[in-house]
Formats: C-alpha cells, sequence, structure tokens
C-alpha cells in the first residue's frame, strides 16, 4: 500500500478560531501531519510526492465563482489596508433571497460558513496540494492499487461547493470520489470523522451515483449542528442516497462498530466499483473535541472492518487533532486495514 503526502501544507498555519465566542489557537496545526506521517514512516509505506492536476478536478466538484475567490481572495483583502493578518468573516447572509457581492468582505461572509477557517497568504497553494494529494491517490488506486491513503491537510469535508467551513476549504473526499466516477458507476464514501461530512453530503445531495454515509457525534449537540440528522437521506434523484448515523456524545467501541456494521451492509447493498473513506481519528477519546470515546484498539478494528470490504479504496485523511496517541491512532487503523488484504 502506498501513502500521497505533500509538505506544502505548511504552508496553510492558521493562527486562530473563534471557539464560543472567544479566540483560541486553531486546532488544525501543521504538526498534526508530522505525527500522521510517523505514522506511515513507521509501517514502511512508500510515500509518493502528488502530481499536479491543475483546477479541473477541483471544478468537477466546487464552483467557478468560488475557486477563484479562494484563489484571489487575499490579495484582495490585503488591499483594504486595515484588515486582519487572515480572512475572517464578519457578516453571514444566510443565502435567504441574498445577492452575490462586490466587496471582498462581503464575498467572504458568502463563501465561509464560520470563523474556523480563517484564510492566510498561501491558503489556496495548500488546499490544492491536498486536493491534489487526494487526486493522486485515487489514481494509484485506478492503476490497480487495492488502497492508497492521501495524508490530506487542510481537510475537506465540511466544505460544500462554494462555502468552506471547519477547517476545510477544498473537499478532498469530493473530489477523489468525482475522479473515481470516470471508471465507476457508483461510489461510496464513508466519512468516519467526529464531525458529520456535512459538505460531502450538500455535494452529492441530488445524485444517486455517490452513496454517502456519516458516523459522527450527533449533531443536535456537536458541530455541524445544522445537518447530520438521521432523517437526512437526499433529495430528487439523490433520495436514499444518503445515511446519517449520528451518536450520543461519549460513545465507544462497541455503539460505534454498530453503527459501522449499519453503514457497511448498506454499501454492499449499495455495491460500488470504489470506496472513498473520509478518515477522522478526532472520534478518539483523548481528541481535544472530545465528541466520542473510540479507543486506539478500536481504530484497529474499524480499519478491519472497512477493509474487509475488499472494495478499491482511497483513505482521504479528514480530521484527528494534538493527541499524544494521534500516531498510534492512525497506524492502529492502517494496520487493522491492511490486515485484510489478500496473499
Amino acid at each position: 500500500m502506498r501513502a500521497v503526502y505533500s509538505d506544502a501544507h505548511r504552508q496553510h498555519d492558521p493562527a486562530f478560531a473563534l471557539v464560543r465566542g472567544t479566540m483560541r489557537p486553531s486546532a488544525e496545526q501543521p504538526e498534526r501531519a508530522d505525527r500522521l506521517l510517523a505514522a506511515v514512516r513507521r509501517l514502511g509505506w512508500p510515500i509518493d510526492d502528488p502530481k499536479p492536476h491543475g483546477l479541473s478536478p477541483v471544478l468537477a466538484v466546487h464552483t467557478a465563482e468560488y475557486v477563484d475567490f479562494l484563489e484571489h481572495a487575499y490579495e484582495a483583502w490585503t488591499a483594504l489596508g486595515d484588515g486582519a493578518p487572515e480572512i475572517v468573516p464578519n457578516v453571514h447572509p444566510q443565502r435567504v433571497a441574498a445577492s452575490y457581492p462586490r466587496a471582498i468582505v462581503g464575498r467572504a461572509g458568502w463563501h465561509m460558513a464560520d470563523a474556523a477557517c480563517p484564510i492566510g497568504p498561501h491558503t489556496f497553494k495548500a488546499a490544492l496540494a491536498a486536493s491534489d494529494t487526494a487526486l493522486t491517490a485515487a489514481e494509484l488506486v485506478l492503476a490497480g492499487e487495492r488502497a492508497a491513503y492521501a495524508l490530506c491537510r487542510p481537510p475537506g469535508h465540511h466544505a460544500y461547493a462554494d462555502m468552506a467551513g471547519g477547517f476545510c476549504f477544498l473537499n478532498n473526499s469530493a473530489i477523489a470520489a468525482q475522479h473515481l466516477r470516470r471508471r465507476h458507476d457508483r461510489v461510496a464514501i464513508l466519512d468516519v470523522d467526529v464531525h458529520h461530512g456535512n459538505g460531502t453530503q450538500g455535494i452529492f445531495w441530488t445524485r444517486p451515483d455517490v452513496l454517502t454515509l456519516s458516523i459522527h457525534a450527533d449533531p443536535r449537540d456537536f458541530y455541524p449542528f445544522f445537518w447530520g440528522h438521521a432523517h437526512e437521506r437526499g433529495e430528487g434523484a439523490g433520495e436514499g442516497a444518503n445515511l446519517n448515523l449520528p451518536l450520543p456524545l461519549g460513545t465507544g467501541d462497541e455503539a460505534w462498530l454498530a453503527a459501522l456494521d449499519v453503514a457497511l451492509r448498506r454499501i454492499r447493498g449499495f455495491q460500488p466499483g470504489a470506496l472513498v473513506v473520509a478518515l477522522g481519528l478526532d472520534a478518539f477519546e483523548g481528541d481535544p473535541f472530545h465528541g466520542l470515546a473510540v479507543t486506539t484498539q478500536g481504530f484497529g478494528r474499524i480499519g478491519a472492518a472497512i477493509g474487509r470490504l475488499q472494495l478499491p479504496t482511497v483513505l482521504v485523511q479528514e480530521g484527528g487533532y494534538l493527541a499524544d496517541e494521534l500516531t498510534d491512532n492512525l497506524e492502529s487503523f492502517l494496520r487493522g486495514f491492511t490486515a485484510t488484504d489478500p496473499l
């Protein structure tokens, strides 16, 4: 099994996030990638540099208006002369009978869902490198690898087609799934992050060809709050192609794995040609977000259960924050996943 990683992620180093009205250091730090990379090196896997893919695969998932904003917003923000060092919106239109603004302050509010995704001078370059990382892993799988791991940073699953949020700018998992659709009629995305993959759900909401599933902390009590509820099933042609499995705060291994069994049955019934796993490790009992209580050993069991599907699989890194066990948690998952590989 191969991994893909780019050091370009270091160009995105957000200073803070607004949490419950308080400015706090952002949990989405470059050190996350260092600890995750350490797990890959322990396993001795080959690590590939991502290949540049340009904007075409990104524009297959995101709107041109949004991508243009991400690419050029910082220059316009700096031209204001009195803005903060990072773009953080102070107004949100809620999209209720709203018109697209010209001013950069207005466009920031239009395209940024919250104050947890500040844009710095090189955020777009880092986000594009992350999408290239996911795309390169997808191409390895299309070329015959049973699975590949994309160490993406910044993460992506909260990014909608035209909106950033929750540390995310480009939806790496969605971009990888859309790339796999070039060969496969049906693709599934299984999101195991502690937070619901609301951006991924939104991107594929009306589509029957991509099954989206998410196991996460109950959004009645946890970010992203407004999406991720069990009754959300998709719409139009996509009705029934979305499955949310919200869990009570503090849920541990056994109940989490029971929810995974439900998701895996749905995947088998859908019969996808390939699988994308949005691999958040922040369901860990010691993660700073304290949403769920999966153990290090539990991640190994999760990996093994997913691996038993024996599908061509792209593992796309999402969350998982600075806990001492972060390296161990990724290693546990990957060992579990690859233990099911045929000899």
